[in-house]
């Protein structure tokens, strides 16, 4: 399969020449590394028990390979991030080293964090850019540099393409598979998740069909902030002897390590007059492929927005709205990444306002995105977005409502109304 570039490797092109180490990390699927291969003259793969042991029993083996040097999955033997580490700081000469990981470091297994000599870069499925569904218009970095006066174009990806794009995944190994195929796959992808990369990286998991249950109604709840108790509720239902709060919190805590449940963070704004803002995170897994695995409704049951969702309060959105959304994070996290930007949500304690993607830069500056599952944007659609800017002032460089519609256009009140497909890097 030929590599498909990523816009990661921008970033790449630019830094690894004279950086001496760079650590690529995210979900097993994700191209980790296809994308490091593209540049590694030496490719030591720990994945490998013969490799992995020649790794173990050589502490100097990453430094006498022929360099740039890509050791992959390096977390199975976490010495070889120290080697890596020392021999930067020794000579910090750029393009020696490259490290992919699937994984943190096991709970108890202690390393040097690598910090100015290891350089980390996250690498998730692919956006609707990397999948070329179609040409973007609207440019997140132009937004967030306040930039793009302009909003215009026209898509003719409607809401049909939006599913398929949700259910192929954007695991570049999956998503051009036969649907029946690439459903098997997902489905052994979750399993094996469950039942071998959870043990192997030191969580104990008793009772698998019970996990599986709990990451069904953490997929249930994607897009919301409902609170663990009501998805542990939610995945037992009916049933006294729950697991252990402390077992489903182990669990969630070596999920996110594994980079499969990726939440939002709570947008907490410095300097700025927002009180009462709530600190808990909206949950999406890594990619809404496996969401929609997971609560099992299909592509038309989702058209007609069918499926159950697990909510902290009422909420009138599809269980299809919620993998909408879930697929523009996706994207929008790997845009902001490239841009140098930062991902949060916002809701008020008192759920009187919320604005599900707030992308801010270093300096403070916010581009403040709500999704919607629908054609246009409203006054209503947009009401939360209006607040916030007259809340912040300046600070709020662009506000942009991302739609399912065919066209890009600014609102007279200044909101951006962005198809999905429409927006890029």
């Amino acid at each position: 399969m030929a590599y498909r570039r990523r816009i990661l490797d921008e970033a790449l092109d630019k830094l690894f020449p004279h950086l001496a180490a760079i650590a690529i990390e995210g979900a097993k699927g994700v191209g980790k590394t296809a994308t490091a291969r593209q540049r590694a003259a030496t490719v030591l793969n720990l994945v490998d028990p013969n490799q992995r042991r020649m790794a173990a029993d050589n502490y100097n083996l990453a430094v006498q390979l022929p360099p740039p040097v890509l050791i992959d999955e390096w977390q199975l033997e976490p010495s070889v991030w120290d080697r890596v580490r020392q021999a930067a700081d020794e000579d910090a000469t750029g393009g020696r080293f490259l490290l992919t990981g699937s994984a943190g470091v096991a709970p108890g297994v202690r390393i040097h964090s690598g910090a100015g000599r290891i350089v980390s870069f996250r690498l998730r499925p692919l956006s609707l850019f990397e999948r070329q569904v179609a040409q973007p218009t609207v440019s997140l970095k132009a937004l967030l540099a306040g930039e793009q006066a302009t909003i215009e174009g026209a898509t003719d990806v409607a809401l049909p393409q939006y599913v398929d794009e949700i259910l192929r995944s954007g695991f570049p190994g999956v998503r051009d598979l036969p649907d029946e195929a690439r459903s098997i796959q997902l489905d052994s992808y979750l399993t094996r998740i469950v039942e071998h990369e959870l043990p192997e990286n030191d969580a104990i998991v008793r009772r698998p069909d019970e996990l599986r249950s709990w990451l069904a109604a953490y997929a249930a709840a994607t897009g919301t902030d409902a609170t663990y108790s009501a998805i542990l509720d939610a995945a037992t239902p009916g049933e006294s002897a729950k697991p252990a709060r402390q077992t489903v919190a182990a669990y969630r805590e070596h999920l996110i390590r594994l980079f499969v449940l990726d939440p939002v963070p709570a947008w907490i704004p410095t300097f700025a007059p927002l009180a009462r803002l709530t600190k808990t995170p909206t949950h999406h897994l890594v990619d809404p492929a496996l969401a929609a695995r997971l609560v099992n409704v299909r592509r038309d049951a989702l058209l007609r927005g069918d499926g159950a969702r697990v909510t902290a309060r009422p909420d009138t959105n599809t269980w299809l709205g919620a993998l909408f959304e879930s697929l523009a994070v996706q994207s929008v996290r790997v845009y902001a990444e490239a841009a140098g930007a930062t991902v949060g949500h916002l809701r008020t304690q008192n759920t009187a306002h919320e604005i599900d993607i707030i992308v801010e830069t270093g300096d403070r500056s916010v581009v403040a995105i709500e999704v919607k599952l629908a054609g246009s944007a409203s006054d209503h659609d947009v009401r939360h977005l209006n607040w916030l800017r007259d809340q912040l002032g300046d600070r709020v460089v662009d506000r942009v409502c991302l739609t399912a519609g065919p066209y890009a256009y600014r609102r007279r009140d200044g909101v951006a109304v962005v198809p999905l497909a429409l927006l890029g890097p």
